[in-house]
């Protein structure tokens, strides 16, 4: 449900006419949402770096074979190409003025909402297949096999691709000649070609129902089947699982639920104030969604011990000085020594 705007009230605009009718003054967003977008350089970098180090672990370490590292590698590139736009987002509001041309409107207003599209997908999948490792673990076991994984992973890139198809026809730039501003946008409200309206309105179901309430759904019950299956067993460390469930259920809803929330009140009013109450939401839950799809990937990884071991290794093997202060677990680098191995 995520939308490429800076706040601008352009609904104002005519094409027939070329006038804009006195809009409401969002001056105050405006600067709000420059002074934020400078956070938008910073998570792109932490998310180039994190999930770059995800990836170099995953090549070093791990087989790229298996269900969950086919699953995190696509999440991990999903975050990459959803923060590869945010730089671009954030000169456009420090601006108020679009620089790259329609052409580059439109792929980045695309690449986007791909990159969003994909993450949740991805993330719900993610957390579905840990659903059936632990439920079902002796009968998931055939289910997931690379197969089923890379099958999954099309899916899910494929209908990401497809939902982006109305961003690509909606998105355009305008430009404005009353104060020579040009805007990159989805095409005004007041809307009277009914393709076009047909159009809008069946990408904000397809948001709507694909994009929040599913994967909503689906971490959901996956996560309280889970949480019920770890505390019935009889495993000594089921409380540390089940907490570690918990903040992972807990960042998820903090960072992703109010933006949608925000976005799905929103019953087109145009009274003034309603709508600068609207704009301040929009900045602040906006950009907590952004922070999770920054660090989800990153997040996920580093959860485990297994991976934080892996990244003590790298760090003791570039600092050797270091070996004395950060202990590694050898059985890791037994297996690390096996993998290389079978992969000659």
């Amino acid at each position: 449900m995520a939308k490429v705007t800076t706040d601008y009230n352009h609904d104002n605009y005519n094409e027939s006419d070329e006038k804009l009718i006195e809009p409401c003054d969002s001056d105050s967003i405006n600067y709000l949402g420059a002074q934020i977008s400078y956070i938008y350089y910073f998570m792109f970098l932490i998310s180039l770096v994190g999930n770059g180090l995800v990836l170099v672990i995953i090549h070093w370490f791990e087989r790229l074979t298996t269900v969950t590292n086919i699953f995190l590698l696509n999440l991990v590139m999903s975050s990459l190409i959803f923060m590869s736009s945010l730089p671009f987002h954030g000169l456009y509001m420090q601006l108020s003025n679009w620089i790259f041309g329609n052409v580059m409107c439109k792929i980045v207003g695309s690449v986007y909402y791909l990159g969003f599209y994909s993450s949740v997908l991805f993330l719900a999948l993610l957390t579905f297949d840990r659903h059936l490792a632990v439920v079902y673990s002796l009968g998931a076991q055939r289910m997931r096999s690379q197969h089923y994984a890379l099958l999954c992973c099309a899916v899910v890139w494929l209908v990401s691709s497809l939902a982006c198809i109305p961003s690509m026809i909606l998105y355009r730039t305008f430009h404005y000649a009353l104060d020579d501003t040009t805007f990159c946008q989805e095409v005004p409200g007041n809307l009277t070609d009914t393709p076009l309206i047909h159009l809008r309105n069946s990408a904000f179901y397809i948001q709507l129902f694909i994009f929040l309430l599913f994967p909503l759904i689906v971490v959901v019950y996956c996560y309280v089947r889970i949480a019920i299956t770890v505390i019935s067993s009889k495993i000594v460390t089921k409380f540390k699982t089940v907490r570690l469930i918990f903040v992972i259920v807990l960042l998820f809803f903090i960072c992703w639920i109010p933006y949608n929330v925000v976005l799905l009140t929103d019953n087109g009013s145009v009274d003034c104030e309603e709508s600068m109450r609207r704009g301040y939401a929009e900045q602040f839950t906006r950009n907590l969604a952004y922070i999770y799809f920054c660090i989800s990937p990153i997040f996920y990884t580093f959860v485990g011990k297994k991976f934080q071991n892996y990244f003590r290794q790298m760090v003791v093997k570039r600092f050797p000085g270091l070996k004395k202060y950060i202990s590694v677990d050898q059985v890791s680098r037994s297996n690390m020594s096996t993998k290389s191995t079978q992969n000659k």
